[in-house]
């Protein structure tokens, strides 16, 4: 059991990873010290759900996370 919450944290770490980057940029960065930032008026649909599967992700992996570092499961 152990080893498949260790295999779930890891899999779930590189998907929350991946997720992440995929995410689109909310504004211009240092781009926008001059004044000239254009921020988007609101997510789009795809983003919403990459939103969604992004927190069921992350969510997993703290729940992973804090299951091995508590030392519940013992190898």
């Amino acid at each position: 059991m152990a080893y498949f919450i260790v295999g779930l944290q890891v899999l779930s770490g590189i998907a929350l990873i991946v997720l992440i980057l995929l995410h689109s940029p909310k504004g211009e960065g240092l781009g926008g010290i001059g004044g000239s930032a254009n921020l988007f008026t609101g997510p789009s649909q795809a983003e919403a759900g990459l939103d969604k599967v992004t927190w069921i992700i992350a969510t997993t992996f703290i729940f992973s996370s804090a299951l091995v570092g508590w030392g519940i499961f013992r190898f």
